[in-house]
């Protein structure tokens, strides 16, 4: 068992995952990661991963998808993922950091991860 890496689905990839959400790797293999998706062991194949070896620590900076209904047009070209709860929320150019609105903590945001 792997302990302490997290990963992603790399931004030009499609799947089932939250969109710049990072979640736990339970097992990794030369050919997939298991993820822990929200309490379900999940395999994905480890090319359209990204793999971290500690948790991250900044908002991820993520491009807002065509036929994104259920996110506000307010936020326009793209929003944040909390590295902590997940919570998507809307960014503010040029902010460096920002408190999420769930689980209140305070990260600064990861510009140059997108």
């Amino acid at each position: 068992m792997v302990t302490g890496q997290w990963a992603r689905i790399r931004p030009a990839e499609t799947g089932h995952l939250r969109r710049g959400a990072w979640y736990r790797v339970i097992r990794l293999t030369p050919v997939e990661a298991v993820l822990d998706v929200n309490g379900t062991l999940t395999a994905f194949p480890r090319p359209s991963l990204e793999i971290l070896p500690t948790r991250p620590t900044r908002w991820t900076v993520v491009p807002r998808p065509p036929r994104a209904a259920r996110l506000p047009l307010t936020w326009g070209s793209r929003y944040g993922v909390c590295p902590n709860c997940r919570e998507r929320a809307r960014l503010e150019d040029r902010t460096t950091s920002m408190r999420c609105p769930k689980c209140n903590g305070f990260f600064d945001i990861g510009w140059d991860n997108s």
